[in-house]
């Protein structure tokens, strides 16, 4: 079994519902909009697919490219995922494309990509 279907099982009825505030997600029986941020996001693929639509619209296919290979059934259930949360949508051409919602999550990443590049300066993995 690879990977991407031990994540996501491809049975609709162990699939996960998406997580949205005021639903009870991992961590939060309340579904405090913080938790279900958290568990959006710390899903598998998510930041990356969001990363790569942080410039502009892209087509199924050349997402699935620019996520190194992702398989079709796993990005198929982010885009999904991610489309239910108010985050991606479908462009006039037919391309997933960020939300105003989804696209101020850009200086967020931004932050991120920033924070990552001064941890990998600071701490360098052991060479044994």
């Amino acid at each position: 079994m690879t990977e991407d279907r031990k994540d996501d099982s491809s049975s609709s009825r162990s699939r996960r519902k998406t997580p949205l505030p005021g639903r009870p997600v991992r961590g939060s029986q309340s579904g405090r909009p913080i938790m279900a941020a958290l568990d959006l996001l710390s899903r598998r693929w998510v930041l990356r697919v969001l990363w790569e639509l942080r410039s502009g619209s892209r087509g199924f296919r050349e997402m699935q490219s620019l996520c190194d290979q992702m398989s079709p059934h796993t990005l198929s259930i982010r885009l999904s995922e991610l489309r239910e949360a108010g985050v991606v949508a479908h462009d006039p051409d037919g391309d997933w494309t960020l939300t105003p919602l989804g696209r101020k999550l850009g200086p967020v990443l931004t932050a991120l990509d920033q924070w990552s590049a001064e941890w990998e300066r600071t701490v360098k993995p052991d060479e044994s």
